[in-house]
């Protein structure tokens, strides 16, 4: 039995799990978290069948494996609504998961080298290590050198060779077709969030990231943009295959991982500065967002003394290609009006904007506590981003005890929104663990569309 015929199979087994959730019954039983709130602390707040129903969902999810982990970073919003009891045993299965991933066999590898590149691809990968140096999302990384045979004299140079597990688009999709009817099931728990919308979102985010074309395409244009970037680097493409993608090589000891748990606070500012530069460059230079911000994604490439260096980003299997070439001008004009403008105007802005329907009531108090995450960062010349300083932003846009959390279902934003929204949010977690003090407006003022205008 090959390895092509592993994944399915065990999708299958994993089916027969899921539908053994008692989904049904805990829907129908849910109180809402809402509705019986008067004081009680949320673990109380949450019935038995709740607390029975996340568990259990959560604990097939992490049995996912690949669906559940996209379907864990969307849903990361929901783990900040939830009792700690209930999601740390939730985070800490992602977190094993991503770390326990089997490396594909040498054999496999080779195997989806010769389908992708064609059976001559030993002529120009001369050299691939055995053993994998990292893990993708849906496959794993080794290093090798490749010689360009359509260039004269052209040398060895070090690449990157991903290599998708093979089977890992079917089982990646069964994963996401078992959570969109787990989701259905799961939607009463979590009264004021549409689920519905995420996973289409996230179904058609997989099926983009496991097309390599277009990661390869995405990572080709922003390699070219920044090409002459002072301190961005996005390594090139140089070979591309359905489930084989080769990029340069990138000389990196650490990621923004290890700012995070050891970095100076000089390094977390740069860092953190170059980050959120690189997150507002990108849609500007090409028409995309890198809509991936995990700290494994940014590597750091310190300068020739060993000092505060240049920061490389990889992964462009999860871009967002935006509408109109740019990130969304009425998003810019959004946080402008919020920065200027009292409480009312605000809200009369944002109805002239089409961000608040005819008939919706919104109160203006809590609309400026719902765009505070955006808001306040971009309210002064230098921002520190702190743990706490994210805690408090979560738990007043998804505590479902506080109006802000219904709020969200009144803004009229496009679905388009949804991805650069989750960005948006994943982009300040990870600053938020950096802990950098970073020039937010300016970057804004230079880079957001709509907002400078102001």
């Amino acid at each position: 039995m090959g390895p092509m015929t592993e994944l399915p199979r065990k999708a299958a087994a994993r089916t027969a799990r899921l539908a053994a959730l008692p989904l049904g019954y805990a829907g129908r039983q849910a109180m809402g978290l809402g509705k019986r709130l008067g004081g009680r602390n949320a673990e109380a707040v949450m019935t038995e069948v709740q607390q029975r129903t996340a568990e259990q969902l959560f604990r097939t999810l992490g049995e996912l494996k690949g669906g559940a982990m996209k379907f864990g970073q969307a849903l990361s919003v929901l783990e900040s609504a939830l009792p700690e009891d209930v999601a740390a045993p939730y985070r800490e299965h992602l977190t094993a998961l991503q770390d326990s991933a089997p490396p594909m066999p040498t054999a496999t590898v080779r195997e989806q080298l010769t389908t992708h590149l064609g059976a001559d691809w030993s002529e120009r990968l001369v050299w691939l290590d055995g053993a994998p140096t990292a893990a993708a999302s849906i496959g794993q990384v080794h290093r090798g050198r490749w010689v360009d045979h359509a260039v004269a004299d052209a040398g060895e140079r070090d690449v990157a060779v991903k290599v998708q597990y093979p089977g890992a688009g079917e089982a990646l999709m069964s994963d996401l077709r078992q959570i969109a009817r787990v989701a259905r099931g799961v939607a009463p728990v979590f009264p004021g969030i549409d689920i519905k919308p995420l996973v289409a979102e996230l179904q058609a985010r997989a099926a983009e990231e496991l097309d390599y074309h277009l990661e390869a395409e995405a990572q080709a244009a922003y390699a070219e943009a920044f090409a002459d970037h002072p301190d961005i680097v996005v390594p090139g493409v140089v070979a591309v295959g359905n489930e084989v993608l080769i990029t340069e090589w990138m000389d990196s000891a650490h990621s923004l991982a290890h700012v995070i748990r050891e970095g100076t606070q000089a390094e977390r500012d740069h860092y953190g500065e170059l980050f959120v530069r690189f997150l507002f460059e990108g849609p500007r230079l090409t028409g995309m967002l890198h809509a991936d911000p995990h700290p494994g994604n940014f590597r750091v490439i310190p300068a020739a003394d060993g000092g505060l260096g240049r920061l490389g980003v990889l992964d462009f299997g999860a871009v967002a290609r935006l509408s109109d070439g740019q990130l969304p001008e009425a998003m810019g004009r959004l946080i402008r009006i919020a920065i200027d403008s009292d409480e009312e105007s605000l809200v009369a802005g944002l109805r002239a904007e089409g961000f608040i329907k005819d008939r919706i009531e919104v109160d203006p108090a809590m609309l400026l506590a719902y765009l505070a995450p955006f808001v306040e960062p971009a309210a002064q010349d230098r921002f520190t981003f702190t743990r706490e300083w994210m805690r408090e932003q979560f738990e007043r846009i998804n505590d479902p005890r506080a109006e802000t959390f219904t709020l969200a279902t009144k803004l009229n934003l496009p679905t388009s929104y949804l991805l650069i929204h989750r960005t948006w949010l994943g982009a300040l977690g990870l600053l938020s663990q950096l802990g950098g003090t970073v020039p937010f407006r300016e970057i804004l003022e230079e880079s957001l569309p709509g907002f400078a205008e102001g």
